[in-house]
């Protein structure tokens, strides 16, 4: 573990060097609610295979640093965090991204703005759809929020209500979600629910998964008892300025080589059914993608599916 000064912030690292003790630096960026650990399975392939791997804390998650103001979790900040740590770690040369869930549109961004500073870019369960032409919210607002339907996102937007729901029990919180949108939760509608539910209300309770022991969730536990939840959520509270800000890079493209691994059982994947082909429509915003879709993963895909994953990973970026 080490603390690497971002200039901004002060991010925590999980770093694994392969033996020679030098190797190129591949950044590992997760979504929520997780933490550098759900890299666990691949920190230790990526540094045999001759990599520097690097799982980060993402800002407001577990020993990093937590700014509080709603505006310090915009995506323009959060890539400048990935900007300074390739350069702190490794300054003479560009290097290699992975993200997951809310990391994957964190590496997707910023290899788009900072295409010198990365020069290969990998996604899990979050396809890249290039510069948005509007805001989130309004999409999520016209789908949903309008037509009196619940809608995640939108829960979380006014702060203190998700954190007073998930903070007094993160446990609870972090397994019953995850297993929610698992590849081991049987088919069911249980995010059709009325606009003023909680996040938790009508979810199934949990049942044994084979990918998230309970030492996994211990240490979950710990985590965001230490952490809370106010940084993490802070991330969905910033469509507008993630907007504003995208749109300097109109027209723009993802030209680096790339990766999408997605979960036929994962509801991002489709953009919640909005897109049928996911790496076909990746193909008009990052031409160089090579796509994956694994059957009978959910939407932890690293965490459900570690050995598939570093397989398709180690073979890209060997091709590189």
């Amino acid at each position: 573990m080490e603390r690497v000064d971002c200039g901004e912030i002060t991010l925590n690292c999980a770093i694994e060097r392969p033996a020679s003790g030098d190797g190129e630096l591949v950044i590992l960026v997760h979504g929520f609610p997780e933490s550098w650990y759900s890299w666990r399975h691949q920190l230790g392939p990526l540094a045999d295979a001759g990599y520097t791997a690097c799982a980060i804390d993402v800002r407001g998650y577990g020993q990093s640093d937590k700014p509080h103001p709603v505006d310090a979790y915009a995506m323009e900040h959060i890539v400048g965090d990935l900007v300074e740590l390739a350069k702190q770690l490794q300054p003479d040369a560009p290097a290699i991204l992975v993200g997951h869930d809310w990391g994957a549109p964190i590496v997707w961004n910023s290899a788009l703005t900072n295409p010198d500073r990365f020069r290969a870019v990998a996604g899990l369960s979050v396809p890249f759809a290039g510069v948005p032409s509007r805001p989130f919210t309004e999409t999520f607002r016209e789908h949903f929020t309008a037509k009196g339907r619940f809608f995640y996102q939108e829960y979380f937007q006014e702060p203190g209500v998700a954190e007073a729901e998930a903070e007094p029990d993160p446990r609870r919180f972090v397994e019953t979600m995850m297993y929610s949108i698992s590849g081991d939760v049987p088919q069911g509608n249980y995010w059709d629910k009325p606009l003023g539910a909680t996040f938790l209300e009508g979810l199934p309770e949990p049942v044994s998964m084979p990918w998230l022991t309970e030492a996994d969730l211990d240490f979950y536990e710990a985590e965001f008892k230490v952490s809370g939840f106010r940084g993490p959520l802070n991330r969905y509270r910033n469509h507008e300025r993630d907007f504003k800000w995208l749109r300097n890079f109109a027209g723009k493209l993802i030209q680096q080589p790339s990766l999408f691994i997605g979960g036929d059982r994962d509801p991002a994947t489709t953009l919640f059914g909005a897109v049928e082909d996911p790496v076909g429509m990746m193909r008009l915003f990052a031409p160089q993608v090579e796509g994956h879709i694994l059957p009978g993963c959910g939407h932890w895909t690293q965490q459900e599916r570690p050995e598939a994953v570093n397989r398709l990973l180690l073979d890209w970026v060997a091709g590189l």
